[in-house]
């Protein structure tokens, strides 16, 4: 009898296995390799600002729900499912059971690997604490801010728990303080990110242990360029609608390559398979000389014209008493010939010159938006009008203005956008510039401090809404401390009457009357701007036809999980793309 029972639990544990091993896709395998243009700032989810770190991230880090990279609509993620109360305040999230986090030292066991609701909830505290030296993080300030219930109360000490962070078995319940259509947008952010708790008691976040299609196996900075390396997650929960097992690739390189030029030179020798913007100087050259890679049957080479919601601008330190006078900053933006920087330095590589608001001019993603409006109140060079606006504020030809320091990014476009700059702020205000330019990180800190008169940045849009850009100049995040960082209001802009309309258009359920109330938010801020903007990104990005799947999209947003390699034949190549152009 015993024997028998030993070989029916031999038998059942043999089926078992069989019935775990993961169909394979037949054309599964390879190394994914891109550059980034720096350094990510941080390995910290909740505190990523900048599209370096999120582009490692995404692939490593999950939230509750993500973005759909072709579409970007939300899908499900670690939440298998959700439903919305009829006000829509309640949201009821259902917890996937067989989510695991990375394999690590920390988590011994499937056990300890396994995502648990206190993970969620642990995750969303942390994202909404004050950080060590009592500044809010990134994700509270942009994202968490004034939404669930009781988050603010959180923040600030006043009670030890988030009132609408509820645990139902294996669900979770979140309510909301007030309506907020974009909620589930903000949830897909990589700052929403859901990390473990045994890994963040063990001090040891910093690993980047997260659930996703990939695992973060550091970075080799004694290389002859530093590489950062993500390995498949054999471990990975999710499969495509055939039951293969995701991801397809073996692993994806980044390597750092701060210089264009020789980020084209490596794509070019095919050490790379993709670049996201192809240098100015070499557009013509590379269209012109390498036209049968583009257009043979199938080609070699895919390009891609894509608009991105991203947008170029100087900010003002509004601490500065001389930018206090709209006068001033107003004649700044006169003073800029947009036209040029984009025609003699970009080389036309921008979608659209600086002349409307802060939020990009794509029609196609903000229907209904007043574009035409805001661009009325918005800036074109006129320098005679900025002289004038210069002298009713007291400084003639830039009499005793003094000169203003100029803090941007190490980087030949920018630095050559920035000498254009200071020619043109001298040559119509006769003011003097001095350019200082450091490390991402390092500018990035010192405008968060406000060390320094005027700002390069650029801002990559988190979702697909006015809010996003606007957020930077939402004057109730900023600190009243000007000794404390001002993590994404860095200018420090406060103007009532635009945090008035930009609460109004959060809160509005209709999405004709919110895009109608954030344009009168826009229109608000461009009349008294905290800002100078400069132009809209509008990539040409390059890629190996071979990489299939490969998503681009106006976010810049990639997700390579199901990417793969394949050569087309001649046959192939005609029958996908007559598909294609039928639909």
């Amino acid at each position: 009898m015993k024997k028998i029972i030993i070989i029916f639990i031999l038998f059942i544990s043999i089926t078992s296995c069989k019935s775990e091993v993961k169909k394979t896709f037949e054309h599964a395998g390879g190394l994914f390799k891109m550059c980034l243009n720096d350094f990510p700032s941080t390995n910290i989810a909740r505190d990523v600002i900048d599209v370096h770190s999120a582009q490692v991230m995404y692939q490593v880090m999950e939230g509750l729900v993500s973005f759909n990279s072709e579409d970007l609509k939300i899908m499900p993620q670690i939440a298998e499912s959700w439903s919305v109360s009829s006000n829509n305040l309640i949201y009821n999230f259902k917890i996937r059971p067989n989510v695991l986090f990375h394999e690590c030292e920390i988590l011994s066991n499937e056990s300890d690997r396994t995502l648990t609701p206190e993970d969620v909830i642990f995750s969303i505290e942390m994202a909404c604490k004050k950080d060590g030296k009592g500044n809010p993080t990134p994700a509270y300030s942009t994202f968490f801010k004034g939404t669930i219930k009781g988050v603010d109360k959180f923040h600030e000490g006043k009670s030890k728990k988030i009132k609408g962070l509820k645990i139902d078995k294996n669900n979770i319940i979140i309510t909301l303080e007030n309506p907020d259509a974009n909620f589930l947008n903000k949830l897909a952010n990589i700052n929403a990110s859901i990390i473990s708790k045994k890994v963040f008691d063990a001090g040891q976040e910093k690993l980047m242990i997260g659930t996703g299609p990939f695992v973060y196996a550091g970075i080799d900075e004694k290389s002859e360029k530093p590489k950062i390396t993500l390995t498949k997650n054999d471990g990975y929960y999710m499969k495509d609608k055939e039951g293969n097992a995701l991801p397809y690739l073996d692993g994806i390189e980044l390597t750092i390559e701060t210089k264009k030029l020789d980020e084209l030179k490596m794509f070019e020798n095919g050490q790379t398979h993709f670049i996201a913007a192809l240098p100015t100087s070499r557009i013509s050259a590379m269209l012109e000389g390498r036209m049968k890679d583009f257009n043979s049957v199938p080609p070699l080479l895919i390009l891609r014209n894509n608009p991105l919601l991203a947008t170029n601008y100087y900010f003002f330190n509004m601490n500065d008493t001389r930018f206090q006078d709209v006068r001033v900053r107003q004649a700044f933006n006169y003073a800029i010939d947009r036209n040029k920087i984009t025609q003699n330095i970009l080389r036309g590589q921008a979608y659209e010159n600086g002349v409307y608001g802060i939020v990009p001019p794509i029609s196609s993603a903000y229907r209904a938006y007043d574009f035409k409006g805001i661009k009325e109140v918005s800036y074109d060079y006129n320098p005679e009008k900025a002289k004038q606006l210069f002298v009713e504020a007291g400084y003639p030809n830039g009499m005793n203005f003094g000169s203003i320091n100029l803090r941007l990014n190490a980087g030949d476009v920018h630095s050559a956008v920035a000498e254009e700059i200071s020619q043109q702020l001298n040559r119509v205000l006769g003011i003097n510039v001095n350019i200082d330019a450091s490390s991402f990180e390092q500018k990035n800190q010192d405008a968060s401090y406000g060390r320094g008169d005027l700002f390069r940045s650029a801002w990559f849009g988190d979702y697909v809404s006015p809010e996003t850009f606007l957020i930077n100049f939402y004057g109730k995040i900023v600190p009243k401390s000007t000794s404390d960082p001002s993590i994404v209001n860095q200018s420090r802009y406060r103007n009532p009457k635009f945090d008035e309309l930009f609460e109004e258009a959060k809160q509005e359920d209709n999405l004709k009357k919110r895009l109608t109330i954030f344009a009168e938010a826009e229109k608000e801020l461009m009349k008294n701007p905290p800002l100078m903007v400069l132009w809209y990104n509008g990539d040409i990005q390059l890629l190996y036809s071979k990489v299939r799947n490969f998503s681009e999209n106006p976010l810049n947003h990639f997700i390579l999980k199901e990417v793969y390699f394949k050569d087309w034949t001649k046959a192939e190549y005609e029958k996908a793309y007559k598909n294609k152009a039928n639909l």
